[in-house]
């Protein structure tokens, strides 16, 4: 019999294994009772179909709490501890995504279509602020790169160009002009073809198995695991590719603090943070940085040859 990967028990329960028995679970758990175990755990109800991840590198994973309690989203606010509490008014059903540039024929796709067409998956990736803390998060979506063969782009295509939602009703700071966060609005992020093709550049639409929480980008984001956190655009509402690199967002409000790449590199600092060590959320203790956040040997290849302090 095929069990639904929503049955499965949650690895952090079973790993568990003492609190795991003092409930109660042995070999086989009822539906309601797992329910009522990952309540207690305080982990979302699983609404995603998805392929598990193994966790080869048997990362510890931050809390759901954690990683839905504390972000930056400047649509809504500057404060990590208060986007929670005001992206109510992301309204991420119904929509849509366009698709246009150098492309065989532009188009527009809704969000439960690009689901309901592609096989999820989940991956756990570290991720990394370049205001020097990071945390571990089991993200759930599909290879960036699948979905770009679907696009067709054309052969002069050298980059892809993500934009957020311009909805001045669903993002607060959008409408508040000079004195907003963020001065030249959609919010926009860019990479090389062949990082965005990389196998570890996802397109994320869950984390914890269930559709993102609207302060982490519902209702779907970009995660490109060895950048600083800002590349990994939220509330994406379109792609475009195009013959230029993009100017993207931070590069455009201050140049001399923020590159295209923003690749995680410990041995060069952002003028105000330190990126040698970084803070865990949930830990005291500092750890240090690793260089390309962990990836190293699956991306350092595309920066042969480049000066990773220039091009920053």
């Amino acid at each position: 019999m095929k069990i639904n990967e929503n049955e499965i028990t949650p690895k952090e329960l079973f790993e568990d294994r003492r609190k795991f028995i003092k409930l109660g679970a042995a070999s086989v758990v009822a539906s309601s009772t797992l329910m009522e175990l990952m309540a207690k755990e305080n982990l979302p109800t699983p609404n995603l179909t998805y392929k598990k991840d193994i966790n080869s590198e048997y990362l510890k994973l931050n809390s759901f709490e954690q990683i839905t309690s504390y972000n930056n989203f400047y649509e809504f606010t500057t404060s990590k501890k208060d986007v929670k509490y005001m992206a109510h008014t992301l309204k991420p059903n119904p929509w849509a995504i366009e698709i246009d540039g150098l492309v065989e024929k532009p188009f527009t796709i809704d969000i439960k279509d690009l689901i309901s067409s592609n096989s999820l998956e989940e991956r756990i990736y570290r991720f990394r602020c370049v205001e020097g803390w990071s945390m571990v998060v089991p993200w759930v979506g599909f290879e960036l790169a699948k979905f770009i063969k679907k696009c067709k782009p054309l052969s002069d295509a050298k980059y892809v160009k993500f934009e957020t939602k311009y909805d001045e009703e669903m993002f607060p700071d959008q409408e508040r002009g000079v004195f907003a966060n963020i001065k030249n609005y959609p919010y926009v992020e860019g990479l090389r073809m062949d990082e965005a093709m990389n196998p570890l550049t996802i397109l994320a639409v869950g984390l914890y198995g269930k559709t993102l929480e609207n302060q982490n980008g519902a209702p779907i984001r970009l995660v490109v695991p060895w950048k600083y956190g800002f590349k990994s655009i939220k509330s994406i509402a379109k792609i475009s590719f195009v013959k230029e690199q993009p100017l993207n967002t931070w590069q455009d409000i201050a140049s001399n603090e923020y590159g295209f790449y923003a690749n995680v590199n410990p041995k060069v600092d952002h003028p105000r943070w330190s990126q040698a060590r970084e803070r865990v959320l949930g830990k005291f203790l500092k750890q240090d940085t690793l260089m390309f956040n962990g990836y190293e040997k699956e991306v350092a290849y595309m920066y042969k040859g480049m000066d990773l302090r220039k091009n920053f």
